[in-house]
């Protein structure tokens, strides 16, 4: 089962169930928040949720990708109160790419990346009721940052790289008791900036702080263990680079209990009413195999489990690089 959000011809939001080719509203639904909220208070599963309320009129989903009305798949009407983290080092392939990145000059003395991705092997898939090794964490924003499917993805004027990183990202919701819900599982563009991330690996959190995007549609249920799909780089049409991603718990070195229950310990994020959106990580870059991307690009990211591709161009750097003149009251 797939759910999204979209905008009405006439401008309504609408929340739309999708099984197979068809797409229909889910009646008497504004938003994916207020859903998962009726079905939190009613002590019954999403899919449950969705059944007693009914479907309604039958949408085009392609119509509104095409059209610029297809919404994130999961929002707050108050930006501030969601928020974009996420795990790295977490992929089975992963440490090759970011060791490349972090070399020291002694090839015999392991770098931080490397030492960070043998705990996860060893200690990121803890037995159940455990908790493991805790992986890399980092926050990328809140609302503001997260980028509708289909719209661009710009960078701030200071950046050095616009690249992109094909993952999955879990949608979350807060119970009112402050206990955290998965809604489900979308496509995510974990937008990064992998040249300030080269220059020094302290500069990691500044390279995070980006916009992202993810979708268009949520897979409700479990993540498969297997997840294959394809990282593509777009220029005027034509396919400038195109590499395999792979995801699921039988490509991680950590399961995502573990991951969950390390962003999650903190009580900062367990505010009621709060919506999360965490990147599980990737193992797979174009920036790693030497392509530099350029404004008007567009980023693909699919996999025929989670529907419609997620798609966002790449926009020009935003105006504006003078230094931030902090004024006194």
């Amino acid at each position: 089962m797939l759910l999204s959000q979209i905008r009405l011809p006439d401008g309504s939001r609408a929340v739309a169930m999708r099984e197979g080719e068809e797409a229909r509203v889910v009646s008497g639904a504004a938003s994916t928040l207020d859903l998962a909220l009726a079905a939190i208070a009613a002590g019954r599963k999403l899919g449950d949720e969705i059944a007693a309320r009914g479907l309604g009129e039958t949408v085009d989903l392609a119509a509104a990708l095409a059209e610029g009305r297809m919404l994130l798949p999961l929002d707050h009407p108050d930006p501030a109160h969601l928020h974009l983290t996420g795990t790295g080092l977490t992929h089975l392939g992963s440490a090759s790419t970011r060791d490349s990145m972090h070399q020291k000059a002694d090839p015999e003395d392991m770098t931080d990346s490397m030492k960070m991705f043998r705990m996860g092997l060893e200690g990121g898939k803890p037995r159940a009721g455990e908790a493991g090794v805790q992986p890399e964490w980092f926050y990328k924003g809140n609302g503001h940052a997260a980028v509708a499917p289909g719209a661009a993805l710009t960078s701030p004027p200071f950046a050095l790289d616009a690249g992109e990183e094909p993952e999955i990202a879990g949608l979350y919701v807060i119970g009112p008791d402050g206990r955290p819900f998965r809604l489900g599982f979308a496509l995510a563009n974990e937008f990064s900036d992998h040249v300030t991330e080269r220059g020094n690996y302290l500069w990691l959190a500044h390279s995070k702080l980006r916009p992202a995007s993810y979708g268009p549609e949520m897979l409700l249920g479990d993540l498969p263990q297997h997840v294959e799909g394809a990282s593509r780089v777009l220029r005027d049409g034509k396919t400038v680079w195109e590499k395999p991603f792979l995801s699921g718990e039988g490509n991680m070195s950590h399961s995502l209990a573990n991951l969950e229950h390390h962003h999650f310990k903190y009580e900062l994020f367990r505010q009621p009413g709060d919506v999360h959106v965490h990147f599980f990580g990737t193992a797979t870059l174009s920036f790693a195999d030497g392509v530099t991307v350029q404004p008007g690009d567009e980023f693909e990211i699919a996999c025929d489990a989670f529907g419609h591709a997620l798609r966002n161009p790449l926009e020009q750097q935003a105006a504006g690089s003078e230094p931030v003149s902090v004024q006194a009251l």
